[in-house]
C-alpha cells in the first residue's frame, strides 16, 4: 500500500499525493448533484455563472455539492438537489427521482457526482443563486436545446460535456436506472 501526503487543505479541496499521483479530494461528505429539469413547457432548465476555476462563463444544467450547508451536513442527494433547484433557478419539484453517480474526473479528483431528474416544477420565483453566486436561468425548449447548447459554445461559453449525458438521461435515465 503507497502512503498518502497531504500537500494542502482548503476549505472544501485538499490536495493530495499517493506515490506519483497527486489528485483533489473533496472535503464535503456528499460530492455533487446535476439536476435534469424541464418546466412544465417542456424546456430544459440550464444555469449560466462565472467559474473561477476557468475563467470564463459557462452553462451547465442547475446542480450544487450535497451536504455543504452547515445545518445539512448529512444530506442525501435528492434532498440536495431539491434545495439546489430552487436556489438557482426558482423552481421546486414535487418529486426528484436518483438516477445514477459515478466519478468526475477519476484521475484527478474523488469527487462523485450523481444526476437526478426532477419532476412537476413549479416556479417560486427568479432564482439566480445565493449572496455568492450570480446565475442567469435559461428555459429552452427540450428539441432546441442541444443546437443551442452549440451556439453557445461557439459564442466563447464553456459547456460542460455531462449537459450532453444529462440530455441522454432526460430520455432514457428512468428506463436505464430504476427498473
Amino acid at each position: 500500500m503507497t502512503e498518502t501526503e497531504t500537500l494542502c487543505n482548503g476549505d472544501w479541496l485538499r490536495l493530495k499525493r499517493r506515490g506519483q499521483w497527486e489528485y483533489a479530494e473533496r472535503t464535503n461528505p456528499g460530492g455533487a448533484v446535476v439536476i435534469i429539469a424541464v418546466t412544465p413547457d417542456d424546456c430544459v432548465l440550464f444555469v449560466e455563472q462565472y467559474r473561477a476555476a476557468i475563467d470564463c462563463k459557462t452553462i451547465e444544467m442547475p446542480a450544487g455539492l450535497v451536504g455543504d450547508v452547515e445545518t445539512s451536513t448529512d444530506e442525501s442527494a435528492i434532498d440536495a438537489a431539491h434545495r439546489e433547484l430552487v436556489e438557482e433557478t426558482g423552481y421546486r419539484a414535487q418529486r426528484i427521482v436518483f438516477l445514477m453517480e459515478g466519478p468526475t474526473s477519476s484521475g484527478m479528483s474523488n469527487e462523485i457526482l450523481g444526476f437526478v431528474r426532477a419532476y412537476d416544477l413549479t416556479r417560486e420565483h427568479a432564482g439566480g443563486g445565493d449572496d455568492t453566486e450570480q446565475i442567469v436561468v435559461h428555459e429552452i425548449p427540450r428539441e432546441a436545446a442541444p443546437a443551442w447548447l452549440v451556439s453557445k459554445m461557439r459564442d466563447g461559453f464553456s459547456i460542460d460535456p455531462k449537459l450532453f449525458a444529462g440530455l441522454y438521461l432526460l430520455d432514457h435515465g428512468e428506463t436505464l436506472f430504476t427498473r
